[in-house]
C-alpha cells in the first residue's frame, strides 16, 4: 500500500468515526434532555453537543482535505475524550454507547493527527 492509499484510508475511517460519534452523541444528548433528570445530566449533554459538532466540522475538513484537518482532528479527539469521560459516569445505555463511540474516534482522530505530523 503507498502512503497516498494508506492516508486515504486513515481519512476514511476517521470520517467514517467522526459521523458515527456525531450519531451517537446526538442520540445521548437526545435521551437526557428526554430523560427525568435533565438537570443532573446538564454537564453530559453539553459535552455530548460539543462533541458532536466537532465531529462534524473535523469530518467537513477532513472530507475536503483542508490544511487545518490535522489540529482539528486534535481538537476532535480532545473533544472525544471529554465527553467520553463524563458519559462513563453514567448507566445508561446511549451513555454507554456514546462513551465507546468518543473513544473510538478519538482514537482515529489521534491517528489522523500523528500521521500529518
Amino acid at each position: 500500500m503507498t502512503t497516498t492509499q494508506s492516508h486515504q484510508s486513515l481519512l476514511e475511517t476517521c470520517i467514517e468515526a467522526c459521523f458515527t460519534c456525531l450519531r451517537d452523541c446526538e442520540n445521548c444528548a437526545d435521551a437526557c434532555l428526554n430523560s427525568n433528570m435533565v438537570q443532573m445530566m446538564a454537564q453530559c449533554i453539553k459535552l455530548c453537543r460539543d462533541c458532536a459538532d466537532t465531529c462534524a466540522l473535523c469530518a467537513r475538513f477532513m472530507s475536503r482535505n483542508s490544511d487545518l484537518h490535522t489540529q482539528m482532528c486534535g481538537v476532535c479527539a480532545e473533544a472525544c475524550d471529554r465527553c467520553a469521560s463524563e458519559c462513563e459516569k453514567h448507566d445508561s445505555d446511549h451513555c454507554k454507547r456514546c462513551a465507546a463511540s468518543c473513544r473510538r474516534c478519538a482514537e482515529s482522530c489521534r491517528q489522523m493527527a500523528t500521521a500529518m505530523v
